[in-house]
Formats: structure tokens, sequence, C-alpha cells
């Protein structure tokens, strides 16, 4: 397994080790991916009786969802308004309020399996970087008022009381939203999968599934699980065993550099209200402050996997350009993964053949999402609830073979689009 030099797994250390497969095994579900919704799944459908098998590649946690930048962020990229008329009457507004109540779900689940995840509900800003912003960042600030959720306007010098610096044009804080460890929240999900009934199998890819006589058989190198259901929950790290799924979905890389501990005077001016910040704009930054005083700066990096502190320097001028005091303070870690992004920024829901998901595709937004998806997912498959996105074709991308060299030319405009102060 290649080493994560992440600030979390520096913290948290290897964790369980769980075995691989070994021999057949039969189940209800199996699902491939012991990410967020994976392991939400899997807790879910244990929960309620049904035998369950996880198979991950690497270990829980090991892709994105353990190291992100520990946002939980409530809802879409899109505005509510624009998600009720792209998804119509019915499944429109079911949506935005799994959407954007999405991290209730996840404080829930901390609070009741007692994940120890250095949670805070100190909530979500949105930050405007350019005046051309501000009208699009209102017209969600009163969409969200008019549904009576607890958002509030931040004038430029409120955003200066809040981050400490003079930067923004204005902001809006969803107090819905927070922060976690993300790999301490995923092992917590996999160990209270495990302690419902889940199998859990680490150092476990997969490498091929079929349908026959009714079942599905998903192959891995030493082991076979025979399943009513198939899930992928794989998101930017689907691989070649579902080729057409993988090439559905764009793997972007975002980057991380954590701080060491800030200085008193510094720590009490940036988000001393447990706040997590995301720029609007093209490519822009991320940021938070965790329980030991650390910032954690993220955004775009290259599309390869890079280890260090000193492997994102755009992301340390940004810290410094916000906050000349950093210059005093030291950078101890820096890591990057794969997440999946969709043309429409909106995740997939796919049913391809009878009793076949996949859903992919969370675009930055898979703390809280994913928790969701793992749960709606679970209950779809119970016949509790319905699929809170339509079931949609698998369609690869045109020109996917080059995925990096679009994904670096669409860095390059968004960071001349962000600089001359184009609406994003």
């Amino acid at each position: 397994m290649r080493r994560i030099g992440s600030l979390y797994a520096a913290d948290n250390g290897p964790g369980t080790a769980y075995p691989s497969l070994r021999g057949e095994k039969h189940a209800d579900v199996v699902i491939i991916g012991g990410g967020i919704t994976g392991l939400s799944m899997a807790l879910h459908l244990a929960e309620s009786g049904r035998s369950t098998v996880v198979l991950e590649a690497q270990q829980p946690g090991w892709g994105a969802s353990g190291r992100n930048g520990g946002q939980v962020n409530p809802g879409l990229k899109p505005l509510p308004s624009d998600v009720e008329k792209d998804f119509g009457p019915i499944l429109g507004p079911k949506l935005v309020e799994a959407a954007w109540n999405a991290p209730a779900v996840v404080f829930d689940l901390i609070q009741k399996h007692n994940i120890q995840c250095d949670a805070q509900n100190g909530g979500t800003i949105r930050a405007a970087t350019a005046p051309a912003q501000l009208p699009a960042l209102r017209k969600l600030t009163e969409e969200c008022l008019a549904r009576g959720w607890p958002v509030e306007w931040l004038e430029p010098d409120e955003m200066q009381a809040r981050t400490g610096n003079s930067t923004y044009s204005a902001g809006m804080l969803d107090r819905r939203g927070g922060q976690l460890d993300p790999l301490s929240y995923t092992r917590g999900l996999a160990q209270a999968a495990v302690q419902a009934g889940a199998l859990l199998y680490g150092e476990t890819r997969v490498l091929s599934f079929k349908r026959e006589n009714n079942k599905w058989h998903v192959q891995t190198h030493d082991g076979v699980v025979v399943a009513e259901q198939v899930v992928f929950a794989t998101n930017g790290y689907t691989d070649h065993s579902w080729d057409k799924l993988r090439r559905s979905v764009v793997p972007v890389f975002s980057g991380i550099v954590a701080s060491t501990p800030l200085p008193d005077g510094l720590a009490e001016q940036i988000l001393n209200q447990h706040e997590v910040l995301y720029e609007l704009g093209q490519i822009t930054t991320y940021y938070r402050v965790d329980t030991q005083r650390r910032l954690l700066m993220g955004g775009r990096s290259y599309s390869h996997a890079l280890n260090g502190a000193s492997a994102f320097p755009y992301l340390m001028q940004r810290a410094l350009h916000l906050w000349p005091a950093l210059k005093t303070v030291g950078w101890s870690h820096g890591w990057n993964g794969q997440l999946a992004v969709t043309l429409d920024h909106y995740p997939h829901w796919h049913e391809p053949e009878p009793g076949l998901i996949a859903c992919v595709g969370y675009n930055g937004r898979g703390v809280a999402m994913a928790t969701v998806m793992g749960k709606n997912i679970a209950h779809s498959i119970m016949g509790q609830e319905a699929p809170l996105f339509p079931t949609t074709s698998v369609k690869p991308i045109a020109g996917h073979f080059a995925w990096k060299m679009g994904v670096a030319g669409r860095i390059a405009w968004g960071r001349v689009a962000d600089k001359i102060g184009w609406d994003s």
C-alpha cells in the first residue's frame, strides 16, 4: 500500500488492518470501495440485518475519504432553485432538503457511534473573492433564508473579523456546516459497520464481476463474493474493473498543506469560531483551523501523487498572502488525492443491470453527500425510500484519455479568470 503523508495519517497511525478476502463468501450485498459512501451504506444495511461485504483495494479511508480537507459542507454547487428546476417538482425539493441538511446526518452518526474525529459544528462560509460573485451569492443567501435555513450574510468587515484578512467582498455563513478529521471519521464508520455485522476486507482489489444464475460474482485475487446486489462506491478511484464507469468521471487532484500549531495571536484571528471556509471562483482555495490550532489549506494540485508541503508552493504562497504573519509558522505536512468530477457537477446514480448500482461524482463535497448517499442507497436497496438521484446510463466522457491535459488547461484558464475577477 502506498504511504500517504497526510496530517491525519500521522496523527492516527496505521489504524485497523482489515484482512484480505480469501475463499468464497455469500451476501445480500457486496460493496466495492471502503470510503465514506461504501461504509455508510454498509453500516445502514448491516443495522437492518442485511448480510453485507465490503471490498477495499487498500484499507478504509485510504482514498479521498480519508485525506480530504475535512470540511462538512451543506449543499450542492448549483443554487437550490436550479436543482429543483433540473430534477423537477417531486425529486428536486427532496434532493435540495437532503443535500443542504446533509451535515446533520454526519454529526448524528458521529454522536450515535461515538466516533472520535475532532468534529466541530462551527458552520461553513462561502467566501466571495470578487465583486462579480456577489449577485449569485446574494441569491443563494435569499433562497436559503426563504427556506428557513440558518444562514446569514457577512459584509466585508464581518468577513475580515472572522478570517483575519481583508480579501473577501462578502460571504455567507451556513451554520449547519463544520469540520472533522476525515480519516478518523471514515475509520469510525468502518468500525461501526463491522460491529453491526458487516464483513470488511482490506487489500482486496476487485478484478472482475459478472452475473450468473441471477447472482453477482465479484472476483478478487484470492476469493469471490456471490451476492444479490453489487454496489460500486469507488468515486475518484474507480479503476479498470469497470472501465466504462471510470471514464464517466474526471479524477481531479486536490492538495492540502498543514501548518504547525498557530501562535496565540494568529490563531485567534483565523476562524476562531470553528468555521470552515471555501472560496468562490474557478480555481481557489479552502481552509480551516483544526482542534490543535493547525491551519489546513487546500486547493487544486498537479495530477499525480505528491507528498510534503514543499510540493505545494501555491498553497503556502496563498496562505502567506492572506496572513503575512504566517512567515514565522512552519508547514509540517502536504499531500494530495483524487476526487471525482462530473460534467454537470451532480453525483450520478447508475443501475445498468438488475442488482448493479454505482454512485460517483461528489465534485468536492464528498464528506456530507457521500454519507447521505451511502444511507440512501442502503435504504433504496431495502425498499425503504426512493433514490435521491434519477437513474442515468453510464456515459464515458469523450476524450477521457487526455484528462490530465484537460485538467491542466482548465486550471490555467480558471486562474486567469479568478485573477480578473470573472464570476464563477
